[in-house]
């Protein structure tokens, strides 16, 4: 696992699996350690990862008060099995998903597990969630965190940003490793870039939930590849042209199967 730190208040963990990236966040600043919150936003995968992260919290000196997820697939949601019994927030459309599709989390993590052979102590349990209105805020210490949808990818999820930091956590938006992959809506899709165009402008650094941390001006360019490419994708179907950088043959499989979604959600 691979753990940068961007901000005096925030470190982010990237998983060897996937690239599923973790971020660290507390309120700060550093000279003030009284009173201060810390959130852990998304979760690495693997089992090894996990066991080391209340460790690596206490050695950066990092409070622990909760958890957070950007959305209900199932890699980011792992936080549990780091802190059992922690609290738990997510955005309410991801705590309306989960409800509405109980075990989906656990069964995935279990196919996760027998297809690469990983053994875990206890199983995943997500117990109770916090429900988050977004857009919104969310307190932490004496500063707040804004909460931004991002559906698109999913039926549901939050981007948040961190404004004294100026880092955006953005969930599965804006990887340089993969392609858009619109499963809920294409239409909703582009409706987070452009929400999410503004803050990225802002941004020191920019956290896909796939891949390593990005400059506002490396994000930027994403944006605007992902955006030509659900264009292209939507007027063109199969024949779209990828992303540069983005087209090797996992790529061109994610093409495909958004390609027979689209087709799929046209009807006959």
């Amino acid at each position: 696992m691979r753990a940068v730190s961007v901000h005096e208040d925030v470190i982010v963990l990237e998983s060897r699996l996937w690239h599923t990236t973790c971020t660290v966040l507390r309120s700060g600043p550093a000279s003030s350690r009284g009173g201060e919150e810390g959130f852990v936003i998304d979760s690495p995968v693997l089992p090894d990862e996990l066991e080391l992260l209340p460790a690596l919290l206490a050695q950066a000196q990092f409070p622990f008060t909760g958890l957070l997820a950007t959305h209900g697939d199932f890699d980011h949601l792992l936080g549990r099995l780091a802190f059992p019994g922690a609290p738990m927030a997510v955005a309410e459309t991801t705590a309306a998903r989960l409800r509405a599709h109980p075990g989906v989390a656990q069964r995935s993590l279990r196919e996760l597990d027998e297809r690469f052979y990983l053994e875990r102590p206890v199983p995943l349990a997500l117990g109770s969630l916090e429900a988050l209105s977004v857009p919104g805020y969310c307190g932490i210490g004496e500063h707040e965190l804004e909460l931004h949808p991002a559906d698109g990818h999913t039926v549901d999820g939050m981007a948040i940003w961190a404004p004294w930091a100026a880092v955006l956590i953005c969930g599965d938006y804006l990887s340089p490793l993969e392609i858009p992959t619109p499963e809920a809506s294409l239409d909703a899709y582009l409706a987070t870039l452009a929400r999410l165009e503004p803050l990225v402008s802002q941004a020191a650094h920019v956290v896909p939930g796939h891949g390593g941390v990005l400059s506002s001006e490396a994000a930027l360019d994403l944006l605007a590849e992902d955006r030509a490419y659900l264009e292209g994708l939507r007027s063109n179907g199969a024949r779209a042209t990828l992303p540069p950088r983005r087209s090797g043959r996992e790529q061109r499989r994610l093409h495909a199967a958004n390609v027979a979604r689209l087709a799929k959600a046209a009807g006959p």
